[in-house]
């Protein structure tokens, strides 16, 4: 196992009416700004909860923050953010509005740069407090530092990492209301994210194996349930919860990771307008495919403690454990092939430039560029 450090201090408050204690968590002298999406959180309740909650606090607000939250969009939250000097941000929604208000804290502490640019820099860890209120389970940011954001004018989709925030709020309830195919995105991109920690090189770490595989193995057991009933609560508990664990900094403790799928996931997104979790589904197979030897001794792990794949030479398990995956992102309702999903070779051709360009490699030894994400992409086809 590697050397490595880990603190969160993410504050979870997770359960049913739990929102009713903002008016304790957030301080009451603060000058707060609460950011919003679009207006599913007053169509589920969310919105009134947390009005109710924070009455008796100065609070304004801010909606519009979209899927991959643009900068365009957020250097207007900054703007009203220094008219009104706000001192505490509030994000009400899913990932893509804390990812947004993230960006939005570390400028208005900042007020002399400009929002792209700090993503540009990659990392700041000045920034005003912040905090949320969960309402799509999926990205784990509300238990991690990292944001995602997009820029229009140059159709890029950068991470940029900063700050966690001071406390999260889940209640289960509130997915009741989700969309299928957002429920799908969000338990891909849950997959994902610990297949990019877990699917790396063999014997670094029993624990972060076991605890990788019991989350992989708790999604692949609640998908086909959520689907027939929805409104579960201890169900979309379960989802919600793995969410959060996903991508809160614990099952990567001292092992190496991939984020390749991630990254050219980002890039079809920024160019296609493909949701996150759909880019997902259509990258990993590919991914897993292209790079099998190099995670040889971990595909037969995950072959055999995740699919029950053992009979067979290991060239046939391998294959199998592969199809599964791409066979339950299917099973979900997503493509799996770049053609189902109308992505051209001029696509591919600028992803491939553009990690070029970046001068970047990902993946656990370092050689996902351009070279290997054409092929990956090719094989997706």
């Amino acid at each position: 196992m590697n050397n490595f450090e880990y603190c969160n201090p993410t504050r979870l408050v997770f359960g049913k009416g739990q929102i009713e204690k903002l008016a304790k968590l957030v301080p009451l002298h603060s000058r707060v700004m609460i950011t919003f999406g679009g207006g599913s959180v007053k169509r589920n309740g969310v919105y009134e909860a947390v009005k109710m909650a924070l009455h008796e606090h100065k609070c304004i607000e801010f909606w519009g923050i979209e899927p991959n939250p643009s900068v365009e969009t957020l250097r207007k939250a900054v703007e009203l953010g220094k008219e009104r000097q706000v001192d505490f941000l509030l994000a009400v929604g899913g990932g893509s509005v804390l990812d947004g208000t993230k960006l939005i804290a570390a400028a208005l502490a900042q007020p002399d740069l400009d929002p792209w640019d700090l993503v540009l820099q990659g990392r700041s860890t000045t920034s005003i407090p912040f905090a949320c209120v969960m309402t799509l389970p999926a990205t784990g940011s509300e238990m991690n530092c990292g944001a995602v954001i997009s820029c229009q004018k140059t159709n890029e989709k950068r991470s940029f990492y900063s700050n966690y925030p001071v406390f999260s709020i889940l209640d289960p309830q509130v997915t009741f209301s989700l969309p299928l195919h957002q429920i799908a995105c969000g338990l891909t991109d849950i997959f994902v994210h610990v297949l990019e920690q877990y699917l790396t090189t063999p014997g670094q770490s029993r624990p972060m194996d076991r605890w990788a595989e019991g989350l992989l193995l708790t999604i692949l057991e609640i998908a086909p349930k959520i689907w027939n009933n929805p409104h579960d609560y201890n169900l979309m508990s379960d989802y919600m919860l793995s969410a959060t664990l996903a991508l809160n900094d614990m099952i990567r403790m001292g092992v190496t990771q991939d984020w390749s799928t991630h990254m050219i996931g980002h890039e079809l997104t920024a160019l296609c307008g493909i949701a996150h979790g759909a880019s997902l589904a259509l990258v990993m197979p590919g991914t897993m495919r292209v790079l099998r030897d190099q995670k040889w001794g971990k595909l037969l792990q995950y072959a055999e403690r995740i699919w029950g794949l053992t009979d067979g030479d290991d060239e046939d398990i391998i294959d199998r454990a592969i199809a599964e995956t791409e066979a339950f992102f299917q099973s979900l309702g997503l493509a799996t092939r770049l053609s189902d999903a109308g992505i051209s070779d001029q696509v591919i051709d600028i992803i491939a430039r553009r990690f070029d360009e970046a001068g970047v490699a990902y993946g656990e030894a370092k050689n996902v560029n351009g070279e290997m994400v054409r092929k990956i992409l090719l094989n997706c086809k």
